[in-house]
């Protein structure tokens, strides 16, 4: 136990703060990636209701 808690005062374990820090970087490239899919996501939507609206407007009159 004596090793267990000299261990754990000793400070960080430089593999677990690689590791953390591999993780963080990890987490910060998928928000980018998440930002990026996003307005991707919204300018396509966008294009397709511009197109859809586009549609409606070239139809020809019902006849009344």
């Amino acid at each position: 136990m004596a090793k267990a808690l000299l261990g754990h005062v000793g400070g960080p374990d430089p593999r677990m703060v690689s590791e953390m820090r591999r993780l963080q970087q990890r987490i910060r490239d998928l928000e980018a990636e998440l930002i990026r899919l996003q307005a991707q996501n919204d300018a396509l939507a966008a294009q397709s209701h511009e197109e859809s609206f586009t549609h409606l407007q070239d139809r020809e009159p019902a006849l009344t």
